[in-house]
């Protein structure tokens, strides 16, 4: 048979793995190829000297993380090999080394004394598997002998110069004359006929003086992919621990609707399978798209089978059989073509000893009519009369179409019908040594990557609507590239238009921005930009009345106006974002019906309702919790809330005035502080611009509107609003002592502050029980953790902010940082994308003025300015207090953080 593989029409390198790549920037079927090509880049070459690796695609190879490999005066050719069972070795070959680990002798099915001789101290034996390494100077030497005849042979140079072509073995005519047992004259004449016993000497010659070593790599397994289906199947079903970059698994790259019916130890790849398909243990299916109700009985492998498979399948409960669907091409007509054999069947061991589907061939010419004649010619030698060169498998018939019947019946597991002989017999038939021919892998790769964007659609589905913490950038990528982008849109599009909840429509919208990015390839400008146009308003007004599903549709429609020329797909893609961030607000929107309000006694008239609240400082996880982000892969943030220089720094107050207005004053740093700015509203229109964040007091605007002390948009007119509910008017006032751009969630917790003084004043109490019990909980815990594991928590995040935002530590900062490297357990930037308060955590308590003192003898800080921080476990406070009462500090403590 060759370099043929029975059960992977595209080969043995080629065959796919139940393995996906995590962090792959696109996404696509792993196969033995991929999985080689990592363990040899990101394993075994790492530290290697320059040279040559030759590395066999005929086995599996798992490697641990650190193989351990010298390369110290390293020089020659080196052999990898890894440790097998003496058993497993009498249909593999083996290194004989010296104690200084040189190779005398390469040993291929040797004797059980031959064996024996190679074995370790462990009992095991270093395996022959397909890794060689050529140093720089021995691949030079090597690649000489192309031009010298019979070697020229080996080229097309030399075939086109009419020379008859040469095959060699690279362990046996190339590695082997460098193995120090080996003798000229034993090497030279093992060649068996003329020509490569010429060749071996000129190898001889080239290639004698490298010396050749061997590295067996402990723990690492090898596994030949041998023509045994029983063979195939363990290597799918028994899953290494781990591989350098790829993440074995059950179910891999495919969808499966019910995957508590596939049994472990089981093993799917790039499927489709819908309804109930059941799969025991010890079975394989790839590349097939199948329909339940079936049951896939153990030992079997399913390969190629489409979706009209499957009624033919519900009829014929499957053990282990290897069944596959096969492209052909018989000159220029494309055919499909099944294939059964059994598990334990031989392709070459003769009729007279051999089985078909599991049982002599006898028992099968009984159950099924069948006759020798049927299948090999009368002028066929017994000898020759295998599996191999069965004529079993139909190909085309005169007058109906085949299917997956048309082999099913060879099982016999009931009463052959006379008919379905007749059919078959009637039917050209091939053998599987005359279908390797005219497999057409092309078609084959091409089926394999139609059903791979099928199950991805699938997942699209699924992971959007399960609102599953999975990126599908990468699919996306894939899509692109291999012209499936128009099935992925239309997917997003479903989904984004069926979606009941916004979040879920938004993250689609997302995903579209993303395709379309892809499609530009990295032209056409930056992806941030505007996105008001005119062309998109209709749709965007859809979405803006809450007519999600007539939104996605004029959106698509206007999305094909705009995919000409990458420039504008660039512009389409802002536009999908600007209408997933209409979605994203009207989800986050959407936590008013979470809001409790119960109703208390009006304070009196002019007294302050006064919040003051602590900083806060993210310890891990910043962002995540913030939309979109968190539609996509859910939030987890650590805060500790914290005194600064012993005070809660933020805070707000609301009393009611007799005045109908809105007094929105902003002070400078405390209660009793100076005005910065204010601003009166008196009517309606004096708040239409809340919703503009640089809006002179939109956030206070916005409080009031979302608190409903203020209706808006409305009928009536603030003055009548306020009068009607309150009496009167209300005057707020803010104030922060942290300068602006701290990182210490100043906005966020004013905002918080100014919503809780407000519901106050107004008569409203917002229920925050569970809340506030929560945060008091995690606060405790907080007073009482690991400082070394924390400070490396801060160390963590700051990692993760800088890979996140490149370039968002300063110069000046990095200094600080080093400076300050020796005193403490960690240290962060408290900005969300970098910048703000560099905050640190001290190995002793009390630092302030020593780290100013260290910090002043640096160079190049500029000017700084440290406070000392303390977590605050009391949270915010309000009360309602009297004109002329003073602000009143809190006390202050002495951890410096």
């Amino acid at each position: 048979m060759g370099r043929d593989f029975s059960f992977d029409d595209c080969g043995r390198a080629f065959t796919c793995l139940p393995a996906e790549e995590p962090g792959a920037p696109a996404e696509a079927l792993v196969c033995n190829l991929d999985s080689l090509l990592g363990t040899m880049t990101h394993r075994l070459c790492v530290g290697s000297p320059p040279g040559v690796w030759v590395c066999s695609t005929d086995m599996l190879l798992t490697v641990p993380s650190t193989p351990g490999i010298n390369w110290d005066s390293f020089q020659g050719v080196r052999v990898i090999a890894v440790p097998g069972s003496p058993a497993y070795a009498r249909n593999h070959g083996v290194y004989l080394t010296n104690e200084q680990g040189l190779v005398r002798d390469i040993i291929y099915k040797g004797t059980e004394a031959q064996i024996q001789q190679c074995a370790g101290p462990d009992g095991t034996v270093p395996l022959v598997c397909g890794i060689v390494f050529f140093s720089s100077d021995a691949a030079e030497q090597l690649l000489a002998t192309h031009v010298i005849p019979p070697l020229d042979a080996c080229t097309y140079m030399g075939l086109d110069s009419g020379a008859p072509p040469i095959q060699l073995s690279l362990f046996f005519d190339i590695v082997l004359c460098m193995a120090g047992g080996m003798t000229e004259e034993d090497f030279v004449k093992g060649g068996g006929d003329t020509s490569v016993r010429s060749a071996r000497s000129v190898l001889w010659t080239a290639l004698r003086g490298f010396p050749l070593s061997m590295a067996c790599i402990p723990n690492a397994s090898y596994d030949y992919m041998t023509a045994s289906a029983s063979d195939h199947i363990r290597s799918l079903t028994l899953l290494p621990g781990s591989a350098s970059h790829l993440r074995f698994c059950k179910t891999a790259h495919s969808h499966v609707d019910q995957p508590c019916l596939l049994e472990d130890g089981s093993s799917v790849t790039n499927c489709l399978l819908e309804g109930a398909v059941q799969l025991a243990a010890g079975s394989v299916i790839q590349h097939c798209h199948l329909q339940g109700p079936l049951v896939i009985g153990p030992g079997c492998l399913l390969s190629g089978l489409d979706v009209g498979s499957s009624p033919a399948l519900r009829g014929h409960p499957l053990r282990d059989v290897v069944l596959q669907g096969h492209h052909i091409r018989l000159r220029d007509l494309p055919c499909r073509v099944f294939t059964l054999t059994g598990r334990l069947d031989d392709w070459q061991i003769p009729v007279e000893e051999a089985t078909y589907l599991n049982v002599p061939w006898a028992e099968f010419f009984q159950q099924t009519g069948v006759r020798e004649g049927d299948l090999w010619d009368a002028e066929t030698p017994r000898r020759s009369r295998c599996l191999l060169s069965a004529r079993l498998f139909p190909v085309l018939h005169a007058r109906e179409a085949l299917g997956l019947e048309d082999v099913l019946w060879l099982l016999g597991l009931a009463t052959v019908a006379s008919e379905q002989l007749a059919r078959w017999r009637m039917a050209w038939r091939m053998s599987w040594q005359e279908l390797l021919p005219c497999l057409d892998t092309e078609a084959e790769l091409g089926a394999r990557q139609a059903l791979f964007f099928l199950q991805g659609q699938c997942k699209v589905r699924r992971v959007l609507l399960g609102r599953q913490d999975s990126s599908l950038l990468p699919l996306a990528r894939s899509a692109v590239h291999e012209g499936y982008h128009e099935a992925m849109l239309g997917t997003l599009d479903e989904v984004a238009s069926t979606a009941s909840d916004a979040g879920i429509a938004a993250r689609a919208l997302a995903c579209i921005a993303e395709v379309l990015g892809c499609m530009a390839q990295g032209e056409g400008g930056l992806r941030s930009g505007p996105a008001a146009n005119r062309e998109w308003a209709s749709a965007f007004g859809r979405l803006e009345s809450g007519d999600i599903a007539g939104g996605v549709q004029k959106l698509a429609a206007e999305r094909q106006k705009w995919m000409s020329r990458p420039a504008l797909l660039v512009r389409a893609a802002r536009h999908y974002e600007g209408a997933e961030q209409i979605l994203v607000r009207k989800a986050v929107m959407s936590s008013c019906q979470f809001i409790t309000v119960e109703q208390v006694e009006l304070p009196p008239l002019g007294h302050w309702v006064q919040v003051v609240c602590p900083a806060r400082l993210d310890l891990s996880g910043g962002w995540s919790d913030t939309p979109p982000i968190t539609y996509e892969h859910g939030g987890a943030v650590v805060d500790v809330a914290v005194l600064v220089d012993g005070c809660r720094p933020i805070g707000a107050r609301v009393r009611r005035i007799v005045q109908p207005e809105l007094r929105l004053v902003s002070l400078s740093g405390t209660p009793r502080s100076e005005a910065v700015a204010e601003l009166v509203c008196r009517e309606l229109e004096d708040l239409q611009d809340y919703c503009q964040p640089h809006a002179p007091g939109a956030l206070l605007k916005a409080a009031f509107i979302c608190t409903q002390i203020v209706q808006f948009p409305s009928q009536t007119p603030l003055r009548a609003q306020l009068m009607e509910s309150y009496g009167g008017g209300f005057e707020v006032h803010t104030w922060s002592k942290l300068p602006h751009g701290s990182g210490l969630g100043t906005s966020s917790i004013l905002a918080g502050a100014v919503m809780a003084s407000l519901y106050r004043a107004a008569g409203k109490a917002a229920s925050t029980e569970s809340l506030i019990h929560a945060v008091l909980h995690l606060e405790q815990r907080l007073t009482t953790g690991d400082l070394l594991l924390l400070g490396k928590c801060l160390d963590c995040y700051w990692q993760q902010k800088k890979c996140m935002a490149p370039g968002c530590e300063p110069l000046a900062v990095g200094r600080m940082m080093d400076a300050l490297w020796p005193y403490v357990h960690g240290q962060c930037l408290a900005g969300a994308g970098g910048g703000g308060f560099l905050y640190v955590l001290t190995q002793a308590p009390r630092q302030k003025e020593a780290l100013h003192r260290i910090l002043a003898n640096t160079k190049g800080l500029g000017n700084f300015s440290i406070h000392s921080i303390e977590v605050d476990t009391g949270g915010f406070s309000v009360e309602v207090v009297e004109c002329g009462m003073k602000d009143g500090a809190h006390p202050g403590g002495d951890r410096a953080v």
